[in-house]
């Protein structure tokens, strides 16, 4: 981005190119995004956009960094009640679709293999630390807490925008999520169970 600290106008134009770009790479990817529908859906031209990103892979890079702390941390984790945690995460997927694409995309164009991203071990410390404070209290299953977490997570996506089976809407009725709500917690309770 400029180096200079952006006006209204300029702010104002800086995030609806934001805005677009989340919208645009989340339905298509980096490589399907175009940055000729992006400049039109942010009413701005591609000098404005190159000047504060540079090309459509920094743009990319500045909407999945900006949004990584939402995509990561968004939903707090409870390790006492790990099914509560899956619950909350598949509203998110609900309420945010366009997040958990990016970091499809993400995957998908850009690390294949091993963490998301750079530091993932980092980020999750917290997490992994409350998931062995609860396998030493006897509430969840042993094994290394990092493959607890990622069961749990995997679980949550079940119908995720990204399932490979069915991808679920806010808009479906509420007795459906109720439904598989109710699954949900009760499936990960079972494989997270303190044997």
């Amino acid at each position: 981005m400029a180096d200079q600290p952006l006006n209204s106008r300029g702010a104002a134009t800086y995030q609806r190119i934001l805005d677009a770009a989340t919208q645009e790479f989340a339905q298509h990817g980096i490589a399907g995004a175009r940055v000729e529908r992006i400049v039109v859906a942010a009413r701005t031209n591609k000098a404005q956009l190159y000047a504060y990103f540079g090309n459509k892979e920094g743009l990319f890079d500045a909407i999945f960094f900006s949004s990584l702390d939402r995509i990561v941390n968004v939903v707090p984790i409870n390790a006492e009640d790990l099914a509560d945690w899956a619950v909350r995460l598949y509203d998110e997927y609900l309420r945010r679709p366009d997040l958990i694409r990016l970091a499809t995309w993400a995957r998908l164009e850009r690390r294949p293999e091993g963490h998301l991203v750079e530091g993932a071990e980092r980020r999750d410390d917290r997490k992994l630390a409350a998931i062995a404070q609860a396998q030493a209290d006897g509430l969840v299953r042993q094994g290394d807490p990092f493959d607890v977490m990622a069961l749990v997570i995997a679980m949550s996506m079940a119908w995720s925008p990204v399932s490979n089976v069915y991808a679920a809407t806010a808009q479906e009725p509420s007795e459906v999520h109720e439904r598989r709500r109710a699954l949900l917690r009760e499936s990960v309770r079972d494989a997270i169970a303190a044997k």
